[in-house]
């Protein structure tokens, strides 16, 4: 008798189990309106970095809401343009979308040649949120703050370089424009992604290194690097300690990046409304925001249409700042 009461509580449990359990969200997802197979998510830059980290991190309990399996599909390189070139070419079917950020997508403004228009080419989704630029130093330099740089390049005048993730992006230009604004020009010189920069700048064999801050932030709290400047009016709410640009005296520099999510031309507006839908309210996760501050994204979404605006008026103003400092076109 009770072997027999046991079993069918363990029955009720089991069965509650399954309702609460990881596998759930495949009961839900047949509502999600996203294709049911597995979801790929392109990101232009290697593992490790802070794009990457970004895209795994939503990856995750979007995998958890919609039952399918979420493969990030690393596409490095060429700063990011190839992985969203691929995307051009994707099937428009709601399986491939990709991770962006806009120093990707400036680089239409800087070398003709990257194989898409992001007016034309690409479907955006949501905005996932804006990013500072950051400008870092190595922690083997003994440099804490920007007076502390500018005196150490007048004594290393041969070590007037910094690595850039994107070169042709602002994570190029801010360092330029710094180091005009400064009477120090620097010369940038590009790396494939954070990763490989990282490395470089926590060994001492390179001076400085510029790129979002979701690339730097985690390795300045660990000591790998020192971030002494980001690119806003207001600190990053992930670091409120470390001063913008502005507020050293250079307004004229601050710029605002942003990541967004992007899928292949001629997407059906029923899949576009169906991955929106999705990844706002991965998002929205308080946990997930809490992390992706942490990471240096201040989270914020949008519909296509504002997207498409706010990018129409950001290729605008970039275009001008471009032409200021007398970069030309490569390519």
């Amino acid at each position: 008798m009770t072997m027999r009461k046991i079993g069918r509580r363990t029955s009720i449990l089991m069965t509650g189990a399954a309702l609460t359990s990881p596998l759930a969200p495949s009961v839900r997802a047949q509502q999600t309106g996203l294709p049911d197979k597995p979801l790929k998510i392109l990101v232009g830059f290697p593992a490790g970095g802070g794009t990457d980290v970004m895209a795994r991190l939503i990856a995750e309990p979007l995998k958890q809401r919609t039952g399918r399996n979420v493969i990030i599909d690393n596409k490095a390189g060429a700063s990011g343009t190839i992985a969203v070139g691929d995307l051009k070419n994707a099937p428009a079917d709601g399986t491939t979308i990709a991770y962006v950020p806009s120093a990707t997508i400036v680089q239409k403004l800087t070398m003709p040649g990257v194989p898409f228009d992001p007016m034309t080419d690409i479907a955006p989704i949501t905005l996932a949120g804006t990013v500072q630029t950051a400008f870092c130093v190595s922690p083997t330099i003994g440099v804490g703050n920007l007076k502390e740089y500018i005196e150490w390049l007048k004594k290393n005048p041969t070590r007037a370089s910094f690595g850039t993730t994107a070169l042709g992006s602002f994570t190029h230009f801010f360092g330029v424009m710094a180091g005009k604004a400064v009477g120090i020009p620097l010369e940038p010189v590009p790396y494939r992604g954070a990763a490989p920069l990282v490395a470089d700048l926590q060994g001492g064999h390179i001076a400085a290194g510029c790129g979002g801050i979701t690339d730097f932030l985690e390795h300045h709290r660990a000591g790998k690097v020192k971030v002494i400047f980001t690119s806003g009016v207001k600190p990053t709410t992930s670091a409120p300690e470390i001063p913008t640009i502005s507020q050293l005296g250079y307004p004229q520099l601050s710029i605002l990046g942003w990541y967004v999510f992007f899928a292949p031309p001629r997407t059906p507006a029923p899949l576009i409304d169906a991955w929106g839908k999705e990844l706002k309210a991965v998002l929205e996760i308080p946990e997930i925001q809490k992390k992706l501050v942490e990471l240096g994204l201040d989270v914020e979404t949008s519909t296509p249409a504002q997207f498409t605006e706010r990018m129409s008026a950001d290729l605008a103003r970039w275009k001008t700042i471009i032409d200021s400092i007398g970069y030309k076109p490569q390519g």
